[in-house]
């Protein structure tokens, strides 16, 4: 039993020390880490919506023009481009 208490307490002293050691790395082992990793993720969340309102107004201003263009092709084949050419 003592041998598994005391293997289990080296796995977890080398983990963690693992752990430290990556974070160190990525250098996101001082005190404003925290805040960092919070402010890239509101930055990250800002990204995506920002670009799903990009893409919604691309949509939007292409279903526009196609509608505009159905309309001029409706007003040709009806003969009424003497409403519009003068």
């Amino acid at each position: 039993m003592t041998n598994e208490t005391e293997l289990k307490g080296l796995l977890e002293q080398a983990s963690e020390a693992g752990a430290q050691r990556a974070l160190a790395h990525l250098g996101l082992a001082d005190a404003s880490a925290a805040k960092d990793m919070a402010d890239l993720r509101e930055l990250l969340s800002a990204w995506r919506d920002a670009k799903k309102s990009a893409r919604k107004a691309v949509v939007e201003w292409f279903v526009r023009g196609l509608l505009a263009l159905l309309v001029i092709g409706l007003a040709l084949k009806l003969g009424l481009t003497g409403l519009v050419i003068k």
